[in-house]
């Protein structure tokens, strides 16, 4: 008697059509993932990368490309670039002014420092912004907007003289101009920025920080000046002496 076959034939050719229809459907979901990584923001790739592997020097070349990885395309992250041009724009603005002169700026690490000397701002023992200093401001104002979102603070420090080298300044007279001559600059400001209020301070010195001595007329001049400090968002802060330092060396 014949041996009939076993059907277990059919079974197999079963079982071949499900894994290919399983490997149809892993390949699609393979195209899927890569269409979906080729319009994946590079910057959100690398915190993705970084969070499996911390320590890894180098992510991807996928991901190499310096223009890609500005920090402004991190999220909650900071424009350096905008903070790095925004010493060049007030430098500008100084030049067009014709105050070059009269005006000093300084770029440091995570911060720009500006000194207004003398009379720019204020006559003799007034509080009320000259006109002269308030185009200036006007201008600094505007261009601080434009990178309000990079910038952490705005101090405006209010500085007087010694008016007699043997004999203190009255308290009362020095304190308060220092300071309402700060808290003028700094609500001229306000009015015509987008920066934060909250981020913009005053502080007023009076006689007690002086970059010069107080034996002639020219170094009580000096001694009479309007600053602004400008930190970056993310920038360690220091005390006003450390700052000094760091400019007079």
């Amino acid at each position: 008697m014949k041996k009939r076959r076993s059907s277990g034939g059919g079974g197999g050719g079963a079982n071949w059509m499900d894994t290919y229809g399983d490997l149809v459907t892993l390949l699609l979901c393979f195209f899927v993932l890569l269409y979906s990584i080729s319009t994946l923001d590079q910057a959100k790739w690398i915190m993705v990368v970084k969070s499996f592997n911390p320590d890894a020097d180098k992510v991807s070349q996928i991901a190499d490309d310096p223009d890609l990885l500005a920090e402004d395309d991190v999220p909650g992250g900071i424009d350096a670039e905008a903070f790095d041009e925004l010493f060049e724009s007030l430098q500008q603005a100084v030049e067009e002014a014709n105050l070059a002169s009269e005006v000093e700026l300084f770029k440091g690490d995570g911060y720009t420092f500006i000194t207004f000397h003398d009379n720019v701002f204020f006559d003799g023992d007034s509080s009320i912004i000259k006109e002269e200093g308030s185009q200036i401001l006007e201008q600094f104002a505007k261009i601080m907007s434009g990178v309000d979102s990079s910038i952490k603070e705005v101090r405006v420090l209010g500085h007087t003289t010694q008016a007699d080298p043997d004999r203190l300044n009255n308290p009362m007279n020095d304190r308060v101009l220092s300071a309402e001559r700060a808290a003028r600059v700094v609500a001229f400001i306000q009015e015509r920025t987008t920066v934060s209020p909250d981020k913009l301070v005053s502080e007023g010195y009076g006689q007690f920080r002086p970059i010069a001595p107080f034996d002639t007329p020219e170094n009580r001049a000096k001694n009479r000046r309007v600053e602004l400090l400008i930190t970056k968002s993310d920038a360690v802060e220091h005390s006003l002496e450390e700052y000094y330092q760091e400019m007079n060396r």
